[in-house]
């Protein structure tokens, strides 16, 4: 269940700046897919990390929802209660020649949440709230493997990154109302204090990646 509260995420207090963060060494080539492509994350609630995405160049389309239960509990208010094997995720559709699977990893990792809170993000708690990558294939299992191992290795975080990496077996598109989200809501609470934080950190730490509108 989705908490209004006075709480900041981890990963705007931790004092990190996408100059620490490094390119991933191992990343998918541009000629691996033909046309546009998509990446399914979960880093929290929904809301802001559609937001985050939304906003890069190259991603034509992010949809929020979950992946990793079963379609018949795939509805906001059950994945809520917990118990689903759900998580809230987005599925993010790109064009690789613009950007890669790999500098989406670096934006989820430095921008949409804290890697190493486990089953939680901010005042959010639970399983549906967990860190995790779900990948399509073999490239994009080895991008984010290699690059979470990249990031230990190079002491980023303070914790341990608990974010979990799995095959992606389904995804399911939440309900109309929590589509684009942010974008609607910019003055609720939740948004004020959760969300839009990752936005101001988005421009400021990756200019070069914003879409111009």
């Amino acid at each position: 269940m989705r908490i209004l509260g006075c709480f900041l995420l981890a990963g705007f207090t931790i004092g990190l700046s996408a100059a620490q963060f490094p390119d991933p060494a191992t990343d998918a080539p541009p000629s691996s897919v033909k046309g546009s492509a998509t990446a399914v994350l979960a880093g929290g609630c929904f809301w802001g990390v559609e937001a985050v995405f939304d906003r890069l160049t190259g991603v034509s389309d992010v949809v929020s929802g979950f992946a990793g239960g079963s379609k018949y509990s795939a509805h906001y208010e059950i994945v809520s209660q917990g118990g689903t094997g759900h998580a809230e995720s987005v599925k993010v559709t790109y064009d690789p020649s613009r950007i890669s699977y790999g500098k989406l990893l670096k934006v989820f990792f430095s921008v949409v949440h804290d890697p190493t809170q486990l089953n939680r993000q901010g005042p959010d708690e639970g399983t549906q709230y967990r860190s995790s990558i779900f990948y399509a294939n073999e490239d994009q299992k080895q991008v984010a493997v290699a690059y979470i191992q990249q990031l230990k290795t190079a002491n980023i975080f303070k914790r341990p990154i608990v974010t979990t990496v799995v095959p992606l077996e389904g995804f399911y598109a939440a309900e109309p109302e929590h589509q684009h989200f942010l974008n609607r809501n910019r003055t609720l609470p939740y948004i004020v204090i959760n969300d839009l934080p990752k936005l101001k950190h988005l421009q400021e730490q990756f200019p070069d990646l914003l879409k111009r509108r």
